[in-house]
């Protein structure tokens, strides 16, 4: 099986590559820029097309030739639904078999990262495709920064109420899945949630955390406004994405935690906030 990878070496995307070479698919990855391509093929990434979302030319050469499509779409692009029913279009019109969509849990939170998921799960859902629509939980990889912030700050600190309650996905299990979508019939015309276990407040990500460093954080907070602010993203439609999805996530958190239907794709317990957090502390150790 020969798949096309969206955004292969994109920040998570990255990890849909060795996650498809591990069960034998041959990759093509899509890159933007030829000067990616090296970055790819280190990744595992057997071919290279160089393309962009918009501009359904370089996508109909993209997929010509495949037989799947993983498609992660660029979060908080003012275009991000527009270039995703693209892609649904082009593979469609290549006659290819499968699409895998990395989309969000909860795609009907009245927020702009999740809103532009629905219209593309909707052009899959009616594309006559073998689909298979991903819905994760809040990456783990996100708390990266924060992370390594709070080694020398003993705080944890994130934009938004340090009592919001939080669930979480490895994004490795994820790509473990989509490639599993890939090379078996388990998964097809399906749409999952995928968490870990575990709904957790900043003091108890905190304490956890605490437990794996060996030395006491403290749970911190800024504003969302603050928090924004102290990324440096200029007026538009990023900026207003985050601003209202760290709002969001201040007064309602983001509810889940219900790890049963990763654990039984996966057959194995999905990787815990834990075991992540001890990884990041041993790369940095």
């Amino acid at each position: 099986m020969k798949v096309l990878v969206v955004g292969a070496t994109g920040h998570y995307a990255h990890l849909i590559v060795p996650a498809l070479v591990a069960q034998g698919v041959e990759v093509r990855a899509l890159v933007r820029k030829p000067d990616q391509a090296t970055g790819a093929r280190q990744l595992g990434a057997a071919e290279i097309a160089v393309g962009d979302l918009r501009d359904t030319a370089s996508l109909a050469a993209a997929v010509r030739g495949v037989d799947g499509v993983f498609h992660l779409g660029p979060v908080f692009a003012p275009d991000e639904a527009a270039m995703g029913e693209r892609m649904v279009a082009a593979a469609q019109a290549a006659g290819v078999r499968k699409l895998v969509f990395s989309s969000v849990m909860h795609p009907s939170l009245p927020l702009s990262n999740h809103a532009a998921k629905r219209p593309v799960e909707a052009a899959l859902y009616e594309s006559g495709l073998e689909f298979t629509v991903l819905q994760p939980a809040m990456f783990m990889q996100n708390l990266a920064d924060s992370v390594h912030q709070a080694r020398t700050s003993v705080q944890l600190v994130m934009p938004y109420s340090s009592q919001a309650k939080m669930c979480y996905v490895d994004y490795r299990d994820v790509a473990e899945v989509a490639a599993l979508a890939f090379t078996t019939d388990r998964l097809r015309y399906g749409t999952f949630e995928l968490s870990a276990p575990g709904l957790l407040d900043r003091p108890q990500l905190a304490t956890l955390l605490s437990e794996v460093l060996g030395q006491p954080v403290a749970a911190g907070e800024v504003s969302p406004e603050q928090g924004v602010a102290q990324m440096g993203l200029p007026p538009g439609p990023q900026h207003e994405g985050m601003l209202a999805m760290f709002t969001h996530y201040n007064q309602y958190g983001f509810a889940g935690g219900n790890a049963l239907v990763l654990e039984a794709i996966l057959g194995r317990p999905p990787r815990s906030l834990r075991q992540y957090l001890q990884e990041l502390a041993g790369q940095a150790a």
